[in-house]
């Protein structure tokens, strides 16, 4: 891959990685378990909704430009 910025053919591909969301919540696995036992703690992962996403670009080593192809 060529370097639209400077030219240089030496380019390297890498991840992105970005997670949006949240993850389990304590506070609501704990009123869950006060209010429902121990099936109650599974109410702390309701409605999470936790999202991950990759992106892959180029890197020139030469100037840092990152670009997509």
């Amino acid at each position: 891959m060529k370097c639209p910025k400077c030219g240089n053919e030496n380019c390297q591909i890498i991840t992105e990685t970005t997670t949006t969301g949240k993850d389990f919540s304590a506070g609501k696995g704990c009123c869950g378990a006060l209010l429902l036992g121990p099936i109650g703690i599974l109410c702390g992962a309701c409605g999470k909704g936790k999202q991950i996403s990759s992106e892959h670009f180029w890197v020139c080593p030469n100037c840092g430009k990152k670009f997509k192809v």
